[in-house]
């Protein structure tokens, strides 16, 4: 059985994210890019199901830049058998990424696609269900649990009302949530293992996709800066200033 793991390069969740001065994006000039932590867990998961040997190959995939081989390496030093960059300096949308990874399924054809449910730059939450779509593949949303079988694969998964247990044939799709598992630490010795696995670059002509962007981006802001607060004398000013000043009551 195989798997394919998407994973995105994005900038790393401790780093304080900067608006350029002009206002058309995130300023990544001299910033530390990492996984997404979501697709850490969604890679994570895949060498589980590998170690536990219902498994046989785990494969993980990434587009955009050059740079995004580091992330690649990442992913096999924590256990993904080889690697597929699809290399292209566009800036990629969900939609354009969910149909370079229906070429690779329809090519690789896996029995499993784990991702991560969202990115979190854009947090779009969207290239795992456009990719069951473009694909025709059951899909389960924000995994905290995955037990696979032999054709069957039973999703556990959090709603607002406790929890919900999906089965689906394979081949699925899965979007991981947060709860799922906790990754494991990249080890030196598998840092330099991950150096000599396969790594494959191809383009997204080769796979004969357009991934011209369908979105503009207008203008990107920083929050407003929060003010200074303030201590109050006692419950009935407190009650005023909600009332009046806050106008949240």
């Amino acid at each position: 059985m195989k798997v394919l793991v998407p994973v995105k390069r994005v900038v790393d969740y401790n780093v304080k994210v900067r608006v350029k001065s002009d206002n058309t994006g995130v300023d990544i000039a001299n910033v530390k890019m990492s996984m997404n932590p979501f697709d850490e867990i969604a890679v994570e998961e895949a060498v589980r199901l590998k170690e536990k040997g219902l498994v046989t190959e785990v494969i993980a995939v990434c587009c955009g830049v050059a740079q995004c081989q580091e992330t690649l390496r990442t992913a096999m030093a924590i256990g993904a058998d080889r690697a597929i960059l699809v290399e292209t300096d566009v800036e990629l949308q969900p939609l354009a990424v969910a149909k370079i990874l229906k070429a690779l399924v329809d090519k690789e054809q896996p029995s499993l696609v784990i991702l991560g449910k969202q990115a979190i730059d854009d947090d779009a939450n969207q290239t795992g269900q456009m990719l069951a779509a473009l694909a025709d593949l059951p899909q389960a949303t924000f995994a905290s649990k995955v037990e696979l079988a032999a054709d069957k694969v039973s999703v556990t998964r959090e709603v607002d009302g406790g929890l919900e247990t999906l089965q689906l044939s394979l081949p699925a799709v899965i979007t991981t949530d947060l709860r799922l598992n906790e990754p494991r630490y990249v080890t030196l010795p598998n840092i330099m293992k991950a150096k000599k696995k396969q790594l494959d670059t191809v383009k997204p002509e080769d796979l004969g996709v357009d991934v011209a962007p369908r979105l503009k981006t207008l203008k990107v802001t920083e929050p407003a800066k929060r003010g200074a607060g303030i201590k109050v004398a006692d419950v009935a000013t407190l009650v005023d200033k909600l009332k009046n000043e806050a106008k949240v009551i």
